[in-house]
């Protein structure tokens, strides 16, 4: 999905680095839209989400490959505008982004990768950022920790996320295991 974006442009830029925001912290689309210049920790190397669903925020390490994104965009993508919002249209007016077009770049990255899921769109990538994290075997509260839950049983729906691989597996002859 990731090689389907033009980075030649500014709208590509932004868009690049917003996806890598959803896969690699899994981000809501509201806590990207809500970032601010602010929120970018460059001397400290980190990225700061203030306006979690939970009512805290959230410091992360910026990924090298996340804060090149970003700086890529903030030099070479984003208007000129006294504006603290990272994140904006690509066309003039100049506003920032809202939560929905976040999710729409999402969906329409998806759909031009070919990937099909019931729901494309944000929330797609913030949960492919959880698989991640359930594959390598973090814990249920490491997880929830990091996406910024309130309580484990947020958390909780993701641990069904093995299912089809298990099923796959039980219903198998079971020599891939092996």
């Amino acid at each position: 999905m990731l090689d389907g974006v033009d980075r030649r442009t500014g709208m590509g830029r932004r868009d690049y680095a917003i996806l890598l925001l959803l896969v690699t912290y899994g981000l809501r689309s509201r806590e990207i839209a809500a970032l601010t210049l602010e929120d970018l920790d460059w001397e400290r190397e980190r990225l700061r989400v203030p306006e979690r669903k939970a009512g805290h925020s959230t410091a992360y390490p910026l990924s090298p490959v996340v804060g090149e994104a970003i700086l890529n965009y903030l030099k070479d993508g984003r208007p000129k505008t006294a504006d603290r919002q990272v994140f904006f249209r690509s066309m003039a007016p100049w506003r920032p982004l809202a939560a929905l077009a976040i999710s729409q770049c999402a969906t329409r990255y998806l759909h031009k990768a070919g990937i099909t899921v019931a729901r494309p769109g944000s929330h797609t990538l913030r949960h492919t950022c959880v698989q991640r994290l359930v594959d390598a075997h973090f814990s249920l509260k490491t997880i929830g920790d990091y996406v910024g839950h309130g309580s484990p049983d947020s958390t909780m729906i993701y641990s069904k996320v093995a299912v089809e691989a298990l099923r796959e597996i039980a219903l198998g002859n079971g020599e891939e295991v092996v």
